[in-house]
């Protein structure tokens, strides 16, 4: 799998909520009242990054020990069609997105897919998940 880092476009984004208290979210409007950051997006996006930056090292060593593909990895019916015929199945393991083409069905994820673990966001059919639902950790 592909431990090289692939982009993911700016509109594949998932949306979180967290929970803060009055003066936390208080100081956050100050700062973007003050001109430091253009919302309060801005500030939370540049908070994370600057975190995760800390723990770069242990997250590209996790990778690599993991065998994670990081970023997007998409999956294909015609890859999947492929691992069927030469009767293996695919391990994804991402830290991104992992994104089953629409066309898959059930039936052929249920047999070319052997496990799935994501670290991130799974994109995939209801069908396709609920299919896969055991075998999705």
């Amino acid at each position: 799998m592909n431990l090289q880092e692939t982009r993911i476009k700016p509109g594949d984004t998932e949306k979180i909520t967290i929970n803060l208290g009055p003066v936390d979210l208080g100081k956050i409007d100050l700062l973007v009242q003050e001109g430091f950051y253009s919302n309060r997006t801005d500030l939370i996006r540049t908070a994370i990054r600057n975190e995760l930056a800390t723990h770069v090292d242990v997250i590209k060593e996790t990778v690599s020990r993991k065998r994670l593909v990081l970023g997007l990895q998409q999956v294909s019916r015609a890859e999947l069609e492929a691992a069927r015929t030469a009767g293996e199945q695919l391990h994804i393991q991402v830290l991104g997105m992992a994104s089953i083409d629409p066309d898959v069905t059930p039936e052929l994820a249920m047999e070319a897919i052997g496990s799935i673990s994501v670290l991130g966001v799974l994109h995939a059919s209801p069908a396709v998940k609920a299919a896969l639902g055991p075998r999705i950790h």
